[in-house]
């Protein structure tokens, strides 16, 4: 459902753009809000059922929200969250959608289920927009962000191509972006992820909707740029008395954000009420289920052997990449970009050091020196050795550390067999193995994960498309831990899953650490993962270790205001 639902909503966005160059909803015509019809639902939905292929999805669910109101639909990934927002606008390709879904338009109230294409057009984008998950491929790569939202403006509202651009500055002021008249004439790709949600935001709200579709706004941010993010737009619909449905698995941003939840679960909804109720006094195993998921430290942790040398050590690490120099100088000589300056740190055996900050901050150029797949300078040592420019020397370091991506979607290639993509290290470090032992240890690997041929026949024939997002993930990690490392490092290994997977993820990495002694490299911005696994953190900002210590000390007591702002953000 997963994939499907991820199909459907880029499917989706294409049918609905298409006639749309800059990327917009359609039909968008700004008009005087119906103060007459505040006392009713805005939306109320009835007997909602989708299904694709004959096969239901969404069964039979009821909801309404009021003008104004900010309601949460929360559940795992194949609930049918994101699925009912997109039929509502009969997004939803090759979906077979009944029930009613009777929406207080201008021109008074309509079943969306039963318009017309043409008269839905007229709703879209006018009285209901959507913001989508990630704004990258929502936002059109041939145009400033600047000309998408004035090229809105000027098809639809008839303003001319001055007024339009000036309203197209306004909107993105309005969204907190700084500089908003240069920002807007800057292309998707030289935004940051904040900056680009803001840009969609903007576009959103360009045509003043009465209701705002979020399908999960904020997952792909950091945390300040996502408390940002939600500050934005509970401060836009205070100011313009719009209602929000919120699509999203993340439980902090529920609390904060809405006034009202249903939970939702393989298509039912299973709970509704309001933000208080539900989460104080949850009736439904499942609600529980998912409030009980915050990442949780492992009550038998085992001691690490302080006597054993540290499986990982870097002084005074610098990671930079060169860039152009502007002007005459840059014919003649390249700049550098500096994304880590001084770092050092040390990882015993056993432990796990955490490495927290926002995107930008050098996160990830320090795991790529760490899995000496950039050059660095400084000192930088695995299991007592350096990385070389030698393949053959690197060999066995390579061995040694291992790496878990963050989305185990895109890291596991779609035309490998798991027994392939499993094995592959194997083929590189033990290329003698027979096929029989080969494989034997291929399935030990799936097993110590929780992948075992009893609960998946075929296993090892079967294709990534084939598992859940947690599932794939334990395919990634049982990948890493074939060839028997010492040093894992863990690249947002769950950010891209759902709270409850999340959780029984963490499980796992902390029970093979128990069992194996392994260390971790810990690269995440989410500090309930933070404090579930790390011994020791490292905050960066800016490509510079501002803050370090035990895991205790720098969340308990943080001593830098930029540590103290990423404790504080909600998760």
């Amino acid at each position: 459902m997963h994939c499907a639902t991820h199909w459907i909503r880029e499917r989706s966005m294409h049918d609905a753009v298409s006639n749309f160059p800059g990327g917009m909803l359609q039909a968008c015509k700004a008009s005087p809000r119906a103060d007459k019809l505040m006392n009713q639902p805005l939306l109320e939905v009835s007997n909602l059922r989708i299904s694709f292929a004959g096969k239901e999805v969404v069964h039979g669910i009821d909801f309404s929200i009021a003008p104004g109101e900010k309601l949460a639909l929360v559940g795992e990934s194949g609930s049918g969250k994101t699925v009912t927002a997109l039929s509502l606008l009969r997004l939803a390709q090759d979906a077979s959608v009944s029930g009613s879904a009777v929406f207080q338009g201008q021109a008074g109230p309509s079943d969306l289920l039963a318009l017309s294409e043409r008269q839905l057009r007229g709703i879209r984008g006018q009285d209901i927009s959507m913001i989508f998950q990630e704004p990258m491929t929502a936002l059109n790569p041939l145009f400033s962000v600047g000309d998408q939202i004035a090229e809105v403006l000027e098809l639809k509202t008839g303003l001319a191509r001055i007024s339009a651009w000036n309203e197209a500055i306004e909107l993105l002021a309005s969204t907190g972006i700084a500089e908003p008249a240069r920002r807007a004439r800057s292309f998707p790709h030289q935004l940051s992820g904040g900056q680009r949600q803001r840009a969609m935001i903007a576009m959103a709200l360009a045509c003043k909707p009465r209701l705002l579709l979020a399908d999960e706004p904020t997952t792909a941010l950091d945390v300040t740029v996502r408390s940002q993010i939600l500050d934005v737009l509970a401060n836009l619909q205070r100011q313009t008395g719009m209602a929000v449905l919120m699509i999203t698995h993340d439980l902090n941003l529920v609390r904060r954000f809405a006034t009202r939840v249903a939970v939702m679960e393989n298509g039912h909804i299973v709970e509704q009420g309001t933000v208080d109720d539900v989460f104080q006094r949850p009736q439904h195993a499942y609600t529980r289920k998912l409030i009980d998921s915050t990442p949780t430290r492992d009550e038998h942790e085992a001691r690490p052997d302080a006597s054993l040398p540290p499986v990982m050590k870097a002084r005074a690490l610098r990671v930079s990449y060169p860039v152009r120099t502007p002007g005459f100088k840059g014919w003649f000589k390249a700049g550098q970009f500096v994304a880590v300056q001084d770092a050092s740190f040390e990882i015993p055996a056993g432990q796990t050091l955490g490495v927290i900050g926002e995107s930008g901050s050098g996160k990830s150029s320090l795991a790529l020196a760490a899995l000496g797949l950039h050059p660095h300078s400084g000192q930088l040592e695995v299991v007592g050795k350096g990385w070389s420019g030698s393949t053959a020397a690197n060999k066995a370091l390579r061995r040694a550390v291992q790496v878990v991506f963050q989305d185990p979607f895109s890291s596991l290639s779609p035309r490998m067999t798991i027994g392939e993509i499993v094995g592959e290290g194997l083929d590189v470090h033990q290329p003698g193995l027979l096929s029989a032992e080969r494989r034997q240890r291929v399935v030990r690997a799936l097993s110590d994960v929780g992948m075992h041929q009893t609960l998946f026949p075929g296993l090892l024939q079967r294709y990534p498309h084939e598992f859940s997002g947690g599932q794939r993930q334990r395919i990634a990690i049982a990948r890493a831990l074939i060839v028997e490392p010492q040093l894992l490092v863990l690249d947002e290994p769950t950010s891209a899953l759902d709270v409850t997977i999340q959780k029984q993820v963490l499980q796992l990495l902390q029970r093979l650490q128990r069992e194996r002694g392994l260390s971790y490299l810990l690269i995440t911005h989410d500090v309930d993962v933070i404090r579930a696994m790390a011994h020791r953190v490292l905050v960066m900002k800016s490509g510079k270790v501002i803050e370090s210590g035990t895991a205790a000390e720098v969340l308990r007591s943080p001593q830098q205001a930029y540590t103290r702002i990423l404790v504080a953000a909600p998760g």
